[in-house]
């Protein structure tokens, strides 16, 4: 809307005017309202002719959001033709299920940290847009970098930068790895306080379709059994499940000595100086122990009962002493029935060459019938192969049933040993003697059992984050070859997680990974006559929940051009 004046010899008067674009492209205005000549103006909005124009200005603005109220609450009517056909070329369909990842990327001020980049480096390329593009196609449709250009064009905002441009971001991207991961940690604070009084981490591997070591890239034990070369990855993670940093080692490396480097930098560029390390008991050695032992620092580590000493093996499995977790009470678990869900504990000090510890022992009956059930699965198995035969010489696995199948050669004096199978019995009963128990050790002396077991029992998000980003992030295989590539690579799947997890933290975690994602890749839009866009997904709680936390909604039946340009702004934090 605009205000309109004009002359003539008798009279100067005043419209309120609106400007549309017709049909066929070409602008023009239609007349609103007639405000009045100036003559009959004066005597009510006068004295001056300021006043009058004053008023009438203030009159466009009461019409226009008259209009745009109107406009939100409007049918809106397009004709389509049965007998033209399509135009060629002609995009119609778009994806938007972007928008609610972008309003949590804005958020953690990611496009700050790219003008940082772009100072220094003095590029020309948007690397805003195509880091930010990277990390939407990862998580919405994960495909190579040259597949996920094409994924980014049917966003609603279409790449502003070429595919060549893509992989030059990618060298500035890895070579920038730990400054970004610093910097976003830093602006995580602006989505709430962090939980990093408690860090979990733990390590992975990623195979690469190759079929000779290079590099980092090198031969070790995969996680997917694989024969081809890895790279592996240590990865931080919060008491909420959210990525804090991550790092990069070789395949063929200890992962042990992976730690110290990466908590050097938690520790320095991130300002962490107090939390409590919680990990696996194969990342919970005495170094580790001891190096988080210092300063402010505490450890919860798992400890495997078969190598304790002799003496702490016994007091383990020994049946008496326990008391249950919720209450301390004492409880005799040799009487417990078998479908009982409860969890009973006891504890003692442990002392070291170099440290006093508190080791817990813990049992579950729930637990216990779970390993028998997968035990009695296996030990099936391993008769089904002493009936055909068909018994094993390598046993790498442990798991593998043929661990409970066992060989003796018998001789007669002077003939060759005849070697025969048979099912070991004591292995079984050796294993059997552990179901149920787990333990934990710590140097915190002083807190609730219920306290440091509730702690430890959260290292599950941690393989979590892994499972995502390899199974729903597609982080692997890799197919890059260059260093700095498959760093920001990596650095993209990092981003992309955290960017989900924040996501999943603001719908107060109601939702599985699988629905989440699944909605979102379903959030899309279909353009209709350039006028404007439909949506295209079923509108649901989840739906109503995701616009609810990001402060915009697309859930309209017609959502004009206009309208989608101020939500792709709402989106990124801009009114």
């Amino acid at each position: 809307m605009n205000l309109h004046i004009t002359k003539s010899k008798n009279a100067e008067s005043f419209y309120i005017c609106k400007s549309y674009t017709k049909a066929n492209g070409s602008t023009t205005s239609a007349i609103v309202r007639k405000l009045g000549t100036l003559e009959q103006l004066l005597p009510e909005h006068g004295p001056t002719r300021d006043d009058v124009v004053a008023w009438a200005k203030n009159e466009v603005k009461i019409e226009t959001e008259k209009y745009k109220k109107e406009k939100e609450a409007q049918t809106v009517l397009i004709p389509f033709h049965a007998d033209r056909q399509l135009d060629y070329d002609k995009q119609v369909f778009f994806r938007g299920g972007y928008l609610f990842l972008q309003s949590i990327y804005y958020q953690l001020q990611m496009n700050k940290i790219c003008r940082k980049l772009k100072q220094k480096y003095k590029f020309k390329y948007d690397i805003n847009a195509i880091l930010s593009d990277l990390i939407y196609a990862r998580i919405l449709e994960p495909c190579s970098k040259r597949s996920s250009y094409k994924v980014a064009s049917e966003f609603l905002e279409k790449p502003s930068y070429e595919l060549h441009d893509v992989y030059r971001a990618l060298d500035v991207l890895g070579a920038e790895c730990d400054l970004i991961q610093s910097e976003v940690y830093k602006n995580s604070h602006f989505l709430g306080k962090r939980n990093d009084k408690i860090l979990y981490y733990d390590c992975s591997n990623y195979y690469f379709e190759i079929e000779q070591e290079d590099g980092n890239k090198k031969y070790g034990k995969s996680k997917e059994h694989r024969p081809n070369p890895i790279i592996q990855m240590g990865l931080f993670m919060d008491g909420d499940g959210i990525p804090l940093a991550f790092s990069l080692f070789p395949g063929n490396a200890n992962e042990q000595t992976s730690l110290k480097p990466l908590e050097k930098k938690v520790l320095g560029d991130f300002g962490c100086q107090k939390f409590i390390y919680c990990s696996d008991a194969g990342l919970g050695s005495e170094s580790i122990r001891e190096y988080n032992h210092m300063g402010e620092r505490s450890y919860i580590v798992t400890q495997s009962i078969k190598k304790l000493k002799k003496e702490e093996k016994e007091w383990a499995l020994n049946l008496q002493g326990f008391k249950r977790v919720s209450d301390g009470t004492p409880v005799d678990i040799t009487k417990l029935p078998e479908d009982d869900k409860g969890l009973y504990y006891k504890d003692e000090p442990y002392t070291t060459k170099k440290l006093h510890q508190r080791l817990i022992i813990t049992y579950s009956p729930k637990y216990a019938l779970y390993q028998k059930s997968i035990r009695d699965k296996q030990i099936e198995r391993a008769q089904k192969m002493l009936y055909s035969g068909n018994t094993k010489k390598n046993r790498k696995n442990p798991n593998d049933p043929a661990r409970f199948i066992g060989t003796i050669a018998v001789t007669e004096e002077g003939e060759a040993a005849d070697v025969n199978h048979y099912l070991d019995e004591t292995k079984i009963s050796e294993e059997a003697q552990y179901d149920g128990f787990y333990a934990v050790c710590t140097d915190l002396l002083d807190d609730e059992v219920s306290d440091i077991l509730k702690v430890s029992e959260g290292r599950w998000q941690i393989e979590e984050c892994f499972r995502i980003m390899k199974t729903d992030f597609s982080a692997r295989p890799v197919y890059l070859q260059d260093e700095n590539r498959i760093k920001a690579h990596f650095l993209i799947c990092f981003l992309a997680l955290t960017i989900y997890r924040f996501l999943e933290k603001k719908l107060d975690t109601k939702y599985t990974c699988e629905e989440l994602l699944d909605v979102l890749k379903e959030m899309n839009f279909a353009e209709i006559q350039e006028q404007g866009f439909i949506p295209l997904y079923k509108r649901e709680r989840i739906t109503d929940d995701l616009h609810d936390v990001c402060g915009f909604r697309t859930d309209y039946q017609f959502i004009t051009k206009s309208k989608m340009r101020n939500i792709q702004k709402k989106s990124k934090g801009k009114e």
